[in-house]
């Protein structure tokens, strides 16, 4: 029964943090993007300039337009992905449709920054709670899965398309004006997704590495595992037992880690790379005070 309620709560839960992406982003569009004619990326900058061309109510083409890239969730990532994302473009087209806000500002710098924080923060939120705002995510998403072609450069070579049609169509400026949009809304997405703290693995080598993993975990109080590994070189090289060192740590400790590393044995072999996603574990997080460090 209880698990049963956590479920529950924790479903209420992302489908209200859907809703907060939804207001924000259809904020975004309404008080400071549509006025003034400025495009997003996606779908939605599809609408935009639709609606600028032919009059075309925006929050029917919202809708229409994301009818296959929705069979497209629904095919090839899952149903409930599916289900999430035709609520919240559905949600977010009645928004449009109904909310009342004034311009802001007429300053095409600050219509540009600000339209592209708000939806930036609306399709972070969204995404972290399972669903999309725009279509050109899950089109990303089916391609990488069929072909292998990066995620990131489907949408950037879906918005260059986009983008030249607004210059040509409108103006250059305002076609400009929408790549910077477009950017600082990418941008926000990323921190909202991924957060603000970042987080690199690193393995170390060392012949020494005991008094490398007692050091790490007297002075950067985070947590590491141990492998087991064999060393050697060339075809014919030296082969030997090795200890391997495995930690995750924050950035801002990664001159720390460097420094101890030096010290104990400036001949181990490091290894860094980045993390996209961290669960569990003893981490130093700088940004949450009630996650112990």
């Amino acid at each position: 029964m209880k698990a049963i309620t956590r479920k529950m709560f924790n479903l209420l839960g992302e489908y209200l943090q859907i809703a907060l992406g939804i207001v924000l982003a259809s904020i975004g569009l309404k008080a400071f993007l549509l006025p003034n004619g400025f495009l997003d990326g996606g779908v939605t900058g599809i609408a935009i300039l639709l609606n600028a061309q032919f009059d075309i109510n925006i929050s029917v083409l919202l809708v229409g337009l994301s009818i296959p890239f929705l069979f497209l969730a629904y095919r090839s990532i899952s149903r409930r992905v599916a289900i999430k994302s035709i609520l919240s473009i559905v949600g977010l087209a009645l928004f449009i449709q109904f909310e009342n806000f004034g311009t802001v500002t007429d300053d095409k710098l600050l219509i540009s920054i600000f339209g592209g924080l708000l939806v930036g923060l609306g399709i972070g939120i969204t995404v972290r709670n399972g669903a999309v705002l725009d279509g050109s995510e899950i089109l990303g998403v089916f391609l990488n899965d069929r072909y292998g072609l990066s995620i990131g450069q489907v949408i950037l070579a879906f918005n260059i398309v986009l983008f030249s049609i607004t210059a040509l169509v409108l103006s250059v400026e305002v076609a400009l004006y929408s790549i910077l949009t477009y950017i600082i809304t990418a941008k926000v997405t990323d921190f909202v997704i991924e957060g603000f703290e970042d987080f690199i693995g690193v393995q170390i080598v060392s012949r020494k590495y005991e008094y490398v993993r007692l050091a790490i975990l007297e002075q950067l109080g985070v947590g590491l595992t141990i492998y087991k590994g064999e060393g050697g070189y060339g075809l014919s090289g030296e082969r030997k037992d090795i200890k391997i060192i495995h930690t995750v740590i924050n950035r801002l400790d990664l001159r720390k880690i460097h420094r101890i590393i030096d010290d104990i044995d400036p001949d181990a072999f490091v290894v860094e790379y980045d993390i996209n996603n961290i669960k569990g574990g003893v981490l130093r997080r700088y940004l949450r005070a009630n996650t112990p460090s």
